[in-house]
């Protein structure tokens, strides 16, 4: 570049910011104008593979120390085989889960992630979309990768659900192992052992059990057996057996509480029988309950193959009494004949749509209200012809399930099929107003709609057939096959008219994909018995009541009450709503009476006369007082007998051994 030319330049950089200033100024225009820019999607290409039912090479071996009670800390080590020549491998975090229903992998507590080949760390990243998905790099000539996981499970219940406390534990494998992409769960073989506090006894499905120290080992098996295979262990353990390879395993906090009379034992007993005449035939080769009687232990009640995980309330077993639990703990055991029948209905049997090859494709619902709602129906009658309840509490379950469509506003615009996406759409989050969003309505009315078939096939054939002979067919398994048969709606069709031939398709899609029906009711009036309300709580509902420290006044005053006076809930387009009561707002005082559940329930009694109801009521630190025009009395649900003699209803309930 010549002298000359480097002056120019010079000079011509010197003028430029007098340039720069004016420019714009003379060639601005009036207006700007409009502009939006608009960038074209970056197709997503799929990463992970699919599933395909070829066998992983190889055993991986799976450690997972349960010690560290402290912190509530799990910490794994899984010893992975690799194909020679693998560059990437991929490892998936369980996400779609047996029994949940929906998506709820618990990816949030998974930490610590390390990998190593020849114990030398090897880096991993996360996919970008598929965020349960991990590819870790290889090293050439690698044969095998060393994992190490650290599970920080929850330690309060705001948290996530608790599964460790300081003498109790509800270890499932779902939650602290990774597992190969690109085959079936069942296809990929595992070798796992548990480390275990000093001193505690466990309880599992899992085969081939051995224990050195605190050690302790299981055969080998698949991932799907080893997920659904959880454990229960705790330092006080006591063992029932309730039937041929069939043992309910207990756990508490308190030794005291692990005591089962003579008549409760014989219930259990006599509802393994009840089941065998019902179905038929045993989908195990042995089951276990695990069962912690525990407050502190995060709720559950989840099916598996060969055993079920339920907790109960503390005092649940020792309670039970002149042949029957207290209403307070009678409500909620019948959760017990419920995780057995889903062994048949949901494990063994298990809508096409909604069994899935891993636990990354999702699961189609649609089916929920046969899976769910066939299992509350035939959880009946195991719970009362056994006599693990009473006759009165199963009809008040009925009732009070019947009793709560009767005034729930949200079935005139979402039918029972819409709720088959609740577990994926709402994931069981608390909502405001359940009576007009609805929820999983598929427990309840689905078992509603099979009372009603049932009742149908009894009726029409003058008590020939029922239900129990579409169990029998439908169900029928070779003894001992914990394994999976799919069906369609057309196929569960085909069974019940082979029973009774009846436009069957017609009347389950009326009932399950239409909005705006009345209330279900039609089964209890078929079954000889009429929906009537009373002004005290039936067993069950005063049970629940008891239990959970609350009043429930949606057949009144729209709305459920806490003992402290907390609004709980409020019913859609009730008189509660009505008067812009909403959920955890205070009713401080009752005509000028402190809060209490005996002060309202006399108002709205006294009330019947014309006396309106005053109540105050705290909003923040607001405080207004509600005067209220109600004449109704206290209103419960409650299943009364049309006319004198047996029922079909009450036949339905009777012992069969």
């Amino acid at each position: 570049m010549t002298t000359k030319t480097l002056r120019a330049r010079a000079a011509l950089l010197a003028s430029a910011p007098l340039l720069l200033g004016v420019l714009p100024l003379s060639i601005a225009p009036a207006h700007a104008q409009a502009v939006r820019s608009a960038p074209t999607a970056m197709p997503i290409a799929p990463s992970v593979p699919d599933a395909v039912d070829t066998p992983y090479p190889g055993t991986i071996q799976i450690d997972v120390d349960a010690t560290d009670l402290a912190h509530r800390v799990f910490r794994t080590k899984q010893v992975i085989p690799v194909a020679p020549g693998t560059q990437t491998l991929t490892l998936l975090y369980p996400e779609w889960l047996p029994g949940h229903h929906g998506p709820d992998g618990t990816i949030d507590a998974l930490n610590g992630l390390r990998f190593f080949v020849d114990g030398k760390p090897v880096p991993w990243t996360r996919d970008n979309v598929e965020v349960y998905a991990f590819y870790i790099a290889l090293p050439a000539g690698a044969r095998e990768v060393t994992a190490e996981i650290v599970y920080t499970s929850p330690v309060t219940g705001s948290e996530g659900r608790v599964v460790m406390t300081d003498d109790l534990m509800n270890l499932q494998f779902n939650q602290m192992t990774l597992y190969p992409a690109g085959h079936y769960v069942r296809q990929i073989r595992v070798k796992p052992s548990v480390t275990m506090p000093e001193g505690w006894a466990t309880a599992t499905a899992l085969d081939g059990q051995t224990q050195a120290g605190n050690v302790v080992s299981f055969a080998e098996t698949d991932y799907q057996t080893l997920v659904d295979s959880p454990i229960f262990a705790g330092k006080h353990h006591k063992s029932w057996t309730i039937a041929d390879d069939v043992t309910i395993e207990a756990f508490a906090h308190d030794p005291e509480d692990l005591v089962m009379p003579e008549g409760e034992q014989e219930a259990m007993s006599a509802m393994m029988t009840e089941a065998n005449i019902l179905f038929g035939s045993r989908p195990f080769d042995h089951y276990e309950f695990l069962i912690a009687l525990s407050d502190e232990l995060g709720g559950i009640g989840l099916e598996h193959h060969r055993s079920t995980e339920i907790t109960l309330s503390p005092g649940t077993f020792k309670s039970w009494e002149d042949g029957q639990y207290p209403d307070k703990y009678g409500f909620s055991v019948d959760v017990i004949p419920h995780e057995l029948v889903h062994s048949w209905n949901g494990k063994y049997r298990r809508p096409a749509l909604t069994w899935t090859p891993d636990y990354r494709q999702p699961m189609r619902n649609d089916l929920l209200w046969v899976y769910e709602g066939m299992t509350q129906y035939w959880d009946l009658p195991l719970a009362a012809r056994s006599g693990i309840n009473t006759k009165d509490m199963t009809l008040a379950e009925i009732a009070d399930a019947a009793g709560s469509y009767t005034i729930e506003p949200g079935r005139e615009w979402r039918a029972l099929i819409d709720t088959t996406h609740d577990p994926i759409t709402a994931n069981r989050k608390p909502k405001p107003y359940t009576t007009f969003s609805r929820s999983e309505e598929y427990y309840n009315e689905g078992a509603l709609i099979w009372l009603e078939a049932d009742m149908m096939i009894r009726t029409e054939t003058n008590g020939a057939k029922s239900l129990e002979d579409f169990a029998r067919r439908f169900f029928a398994a070779q003894d001992g096959d914990y394994g999976e048969r799919t069906y369609s709606f057309d196929q569960l069709v085909a069974d019940l008219n082979a029973v009774y031939p009846h436009d069957w398709a017609s009347v389950l899609r009326e009932r399950v994909y239409t909005a705006g029906a009345p209330a279900p009711t039609r089964g209890i009036e078929l079954g000889g018995y009429e929906l009537v309300f009373k002004e005290e709580p039936n067993a069950f509902r005063a049970g629940i009541q008891e239990e959970y420290d609350y009043l429930n006044l949606y057949y009144s005053l729209g709305m459920s009450v806490n003992d402290d006076g907390t609004v709980r809930g409020v019913l859609w387009d009730g008189i509660a709503f009505d008067n812009d009561i909403i959920t955890g707002q205070v009713i401080e005082a009752v005509n000028g009476k402190a809060y209490s559940a005996e002060v309202i329930q006399d108002a709205i009694t006294k009330a019947k006369d014309g006396t309106p109801i005053e109540l105050l009521v705290k909003r923040g630190e607001d405080y207004r007082t509600v005067s209220i025009d109600y004449t109704g009395g206290l209103r419960w649900p409650w299943l009364v007998k049309k006319g004198e003699g047996e029922t079909l209803l009450d036949r339905f309930l009777e012992a069969r051994r």
